[in-house]
C-alpha cells in the first residue's frame, strides 16, 4: 500500500484553513477506500466521510447513475410524481416494511427534525426521552435531543421538553417515559458521536414495551448504523425491534446529501403538507440512492460488511491484547463501526495514522472511530488494524 509519509506542510488559503478541525490535507480525489491530496498522496480513508460514502469513492455505478440522472432531470419537488422518487420510496418500503410512509430530506438532522415534529403533532405531547452520550444532530431540535455539553451549551436555551437517560438505566427509564407528557423516545443503536458505545437490545426492547404501554412512538435514529454498516441493513434488526419510526441518512446517498424519516401508514395521523423540504426527495439524489442500494444488496456488501467486521475487530482485539488494561480500555463495535478506547487521549495517535496515510475519526476525546467504506478490501483492513494497534503501543 503507498501510503503518505509526512503530513501536509502548508493548509489551504481558504475557509477550510481557518477552521477549528482543519486537519490539514486538502483532499481533491478518491478511489474505492482510497483519498487523495494536491500532492498525490493516497490515504485509506476510514472515515468514509462520517459513514456517507458506503460504497467508497467514485463508485463506478454510483458515477452512472449521477452521471445519467443529471442528464434527465435533477429537481422536482414533491407536489409531482418521480420515477427516481418512486423507485426509491419502493426499496425502502421492501427494505422497511411495514414502515410504509417516507418523508425525503437532506441530511441526518433534517430526518430528526422530521421524527419530532411527527411525534409532537401525531401525539398531541411534547416531551422527548433520549440517552445520555446521544448525537442526534445541529439543528436545534435536533441539538436538544443530543447530550453533550461541547455541541450544546453555546446554543443554550433550547427546546423545552427533553430529557436524557443512561443507556441500561431501566427504573430511570420508566420515570422519564411519562405517558402524561412524553410523545417521543429516541435512540441509536450504537452511539457513534457518544464513543462507539452499543446500547443493550434488553434495554432497548423495554423501552420499546413502555413506549407501547404509555402511547409514546418509539424511534431509532439510523443515520449512522443503517444502510448495512453494522452487518445488517438496520442496526434495529439485530436486536428483533419494531421501531415506529427510522431516521437514515448518510451512505444512504453514497456521497450525496439524502436524509429519510420512515413510519407507519397507521400512524398517519398528520397531514404530510405541514412538512416539507424544498430538495428532499430530488432526482439526483434519489438516482445516487437507488444505485447505492442496489449495489449494496448484488454486491452482497451486508453479508461482507458482518465478516470483515467481525475479521477486523478480532484482529484489532489480539493486537491489542497486552494493552488492555494500560493504554486501551476497550476495542468494540459492530460490523465496519468500530472504537478503540484509549487510556488518554486519542488525537496524537490520531495524527500519527494520518502521516501514515489513514484517516480516522475521534468519537469523544478518547476513543478512535473507524468507518472504512463497506467495499474495503480486507488487506487494507488488516493494514489498518495494524498500524492502529502499532501507533498505539508506541
Amino acid at each position: 500500500m503507498t501510503t503518505a509519509s509526512t503530513a501536509s506542510s502548508t493548509p489551504t488559503p481558504a475557509l477550510d484553513a481557518n477552521w477549528a478541525g482543519f486537519r490539514g490535507l486538502e483532499l481533491v480525489r478518491g478511489e474505492g477506500p482510497y483519498v487523495f491530496d494536491t500532492e498525490g498522496r493516497r490515504f485509506l480513508d476510514a472515515t468514509s466521510m462520517y459513514g456517507v460514502a458506503a460504497l467508497g469513492h467514485a463508485h463506478p455505478a454510483l458515477a452512472r447513475a449521477v452521471a445519467h440522472q443529471s442528464g434527465r432531470l435533477t429537481s422536482c419537488f414533491a407536489s409531482f410524481a418521480n420515477d427516481a422518487r418512486n423507485e426509491l420510496l419502493g426499496r425502502l418500503h421492501t427494505l422497511l416494511d411495514p414502515l410504509d410512509r417516507f418523508f425525503l430530506c437532506n441530511s441526518g438532522t433534517e430526518a430528526v427534525e422530521a421524527a419530532l415534529k411527527f411525534a409532537r403533532r401525531s401525539t398531541g405531547r411534547a416531551g422527548v426521552v433520549a440517552l445520555a452520550g446521544a448525537f442526534h444532530g445541529r439543528t436545534l431540535g435536533s441539538l436538544s435531543a443530543t447530550f453533550r455539553s461541547k455541541h450544546r451549551d453555546a446554543f443554550q436555551p433550547l427546546l423545552p421538553g427533553f430529557a436524557h437517560v443512561r443507556a441500561g438505566d431501566t427504573a430511570a427509564l420508566e420515570r422519564a417515559l411519562d405517558a402524561d407528557g412524553t410523545g417521543l423516545f429516541l435512540a441509536e443503536i450504537i452511539q457513534g458521536e457518544g464513543g462507539v458505545r452499543p446500547v443493550s437490545g434488553a434495554f432497548l426492547h423495554r423501552a420499546q414495551e413502555l413506549c407501547r404501554e404509555r402511547g409514546i412512538l418509539f424511534a431509532v435514529d439510523e443515520v449512522q448504523t443503517g444502510i448495512g454498516r453494522t452487518g445488517r441493513w438496520f442496526g434495529f434488526r439485530h436486536h428483533g425491534l419494531e421501531p415506529d419510526l427510522v431516521c437514515l441518512a448518510k451512505g444512504l446517498g453514497g456521497g450525496l446529501p439524502i436524509g429519510a424519516l420512515a413510519f407507519r401508514a397507521a400512524a398517519d395521523a398528520v397531514d404530510l403538507g405541514s412538512h416539507g423540504s424544498t430538495f428532499g426527495g430530488n432526482p439526483l439524489c434519489c438516482a445516487a440512492a437507488n444505485s447505492v442500494l442496489e449495489t449494496i444488496e448484488t454486491e452482497g456488501l451486508v453479508e461482507q460488511t458482518a465478516q470483515a467486521g467481525a475479521r477486523l475487530l478480532a484482529h484489532l482485539r489480539q493486537l491489542l491484547a497486552n494493552e488492555l488494561g494500560t493504554r486501551v480500555r476497550d476495542v468494540r463495535g459492530q460490523g465496519l463501526m468500530i472504537g478503540v478506547e484509549l487510556a488518554a487521549s486519542g488525537v496524537p495517535v490520531q495524527k500519527r495514522l494520518q502521516d501514515r496515510g489513514f484517516l480516522v475519526l475521534g468519537a469523544g476525546p478518547r476513543v478512535l472511530r473507524l468507518l472504512p467504506p463497506l467495499t474495503t478490501p480486507w488487506e487494507a483492513l488488516e493494514e489498518l488494524g495494524t498500524a492502529l494497534a502499532e501507533e498505539v503501543t508506541r
